[in-house]
Order: C-alpha cells, then structure tokens, then sequence
C-alpha cells in the first residue's frame, strides 16, 4: 500500500551521503541549547546516526 506523498520521499540507504546540515540541540548535560553541524562531525571523524521521529522529545 502507498499514498502519494510517500512515493515523493527519497529513500537513504547506509553509505549514502547527504548535504550539510546545523541543528539546534539540547544538551542536558550542559541544561542548555547548542548547536550541531554535520561537516563538524565529519571533521572530527565521528560516527553519525540520522533518525526521524515527528513530535519525540519536543519541549511543551
């Protein structure tokens, strides 16, 4: 089964590359905001996991 907005998104796969990207993080270590930058993870060759969940972890 598919619906249309689905057939639109690109599927990554392991090894893929993908473009650049800084977010805005919390860190509760720190109890504060931060940054992260995926170019800054490369550079420091560090390991790298992307997921997704809609609506997880957000601050109400």
């Amino acid at each position: 089964m598919s619906c249309e907005c689905c057939e639109e998104l690109e599927v990554l796969r392991i090894g893929d590359t993908v473009e650049d990207f800084t977010l805005t993080t919390f860190e509760p270590t720190k109890g504060d905001f931060g940054k992260y930058s995926l170019s800054s993870a490369m550079q420091a060759k560090r390991w790298t996991i992307l997921f997704f969940y809609p609506a997880d972890f957000t601050f109400v």
